[in-house]
């Protein structure tokens, strides 16, 4: 770049929820967007990401969203034209508190109104889908067998690819530093490689928005905080298929990865912060939980493992919307660990605003301003 420019809309960010857009956006005929991500193309939180894909939510916008992206992903190899590695084995929580059971029967509910195919189980059935689990002091479960998981890097690449095909121009290694702004609207993004005249930014920077959000004078309220997995070894006899196995009292889940698992847990002593060493700090706690529910895994050996970071809000629900000052300032962020998932019905949504269309689903529920009133939307069925 290195000179100055044009674009009628510059996208900050490059993992799959800034791919997504550029891609919908090209696709819709929108001429000039540009892609700014300062590192390689998914490699902030997108490439740490545990790669899982569902409907099941408590709230009605992500259950939505899930479902839209869910359609996509099955599509996904002939829109955008790109293999994700796609196994819709299920996710299936794993539940042994009265209050969690009745919090997701209403999910399953709810759900259900919505098209997703989500249902109730007994203890045994969990068993009989996820057979490597103990059942001591679970009271029931809830499954939906359209869930699953595919690969995170390759959704990036098929949505950059075809984002390019349709005339988007991305620029990896460049770093945005600064947003001009004149009377509330967006003039310009100054980067490392140059300066870019544009009428429209919208921000997908992850854990790294509220930095951005600021350069606007816009308050994207994102913490990042990190969140780590590890994988075992592989493991003989393995029942497969393996549902996305997830003990919701305490976080730890697992799905398979090659010939093992992928094994992850929330840390509750964590503190906001870009933190993205590994820690054995939070080995006992998951210990402690694999040997209460999953107690076979306590001899499967671990081959590694890595941190990436949440991108967290105070509900812990996304920020979708256009700024209320600075206009044509856009931001889709703040997924708080269902971005991955999301990213392909959140490319419509941001197609629309930009556009002026009515998008498929109301998302102002979701707009910043809610933290300014008393409009939170907290997400219940998280991990």
């Amino acid at each position: 770049m290195e000179t100055e420019t044009g674009a009628d809309v510059v996208v900050i960010g490059g993992g799959v929820m800034g791919t997504s857009i550029a891609f919908h956006l090209a696709e819709a005929g929108v001429r000039r967007v540009v892609l700014i991500e300062r590192d390689e193309l998914g490699g902030g939180s997108t490439c740490k990401a545990a790669g899982g894909v569902r409907a099941q939510f408590s709230d009605e916008v992500n259950i939505r969203l899930g479902a839209r992206s869910l359609e996509a992903f099955t599509r996904f190899r002939d829109r955008p034209g790109q293999e994700i590695d796609l196994h819709q084995v299920g996710y299936l929580f794993l539940l042994s508190r009265p209050e969690d059971v009745a919090s997701f029967e209403r999910s399953v509910a709810l759900q259900n109104e919505l098209g997703v195919p989500s249902r109730m189980v007994s203890v045994a059935e969990a068993r009989r889908l996820s057979p490597m689990i103990g059942t001591d002091g679970l009271l029931a479960a809830a499954f939906s067998p359209d869930d699953g998981h595919c690969t995170p890097e390759s959704v990036v690449l098929g949505y950059a690819t075809a984002a390019r095909r349709h005339g988007a121009v991305l620029h990896t290694h460049c770093e945005v530093t600064g947003i001009e702004t004149d009377g509330g609207d967006v003039r310009a993004v100054r980067t490392s490689q140059g300066r870019i005249e544009t009428s429209t930014v919208v921000c997908t920077a992850g854990a790294w928005s509220k930095e951005i959000g600021a350069m606007a004078g816009v308050d994207l309220p994102v913490e990042p905080l990190r969140r780590q997995i590890v994988f075992t070894e592989p493991i003989p006899g393995l029942p497969r298929p393996v549902p996305m196995t997830i003990d919701f009292a305490t976080s730890f889940y697992f799905h398979a990865e090659g010939e093992g698992l992928m094994l992850g847990m929330s840390d509750p002593d964590e503190r906001p912060g870009f933190l993205l060493n590994r820690t054995d700090a939070w080995l006992p706690r998951l210990t402690e939980a694999i040997g209460a529910r999953a107690p076979r895994l306590l001899d499967a050996g671990l081959t590694g493992g890595w941190a990436g970071l949440y991108e967290v809000t105070p509900d812990h629900n996304a920020l979708i919307g256009e700024d209320e000052t600075v206009s044509r300032f856009l931001y889709a962020t703040g997924f708080s660990g269902h971005g991955f998932l999301q990213g392909p019905a959140v490319g419509e949504v941001v197609r629309d605003l930009y556009l002026g269309r009515t998008p498929f689903t109301d998302i102002t529920p979701l707009h910043a301003a809610r933290f300014a009133g008393d409009a939170l939307r907290p997400e219940i069925n998280r991990v």
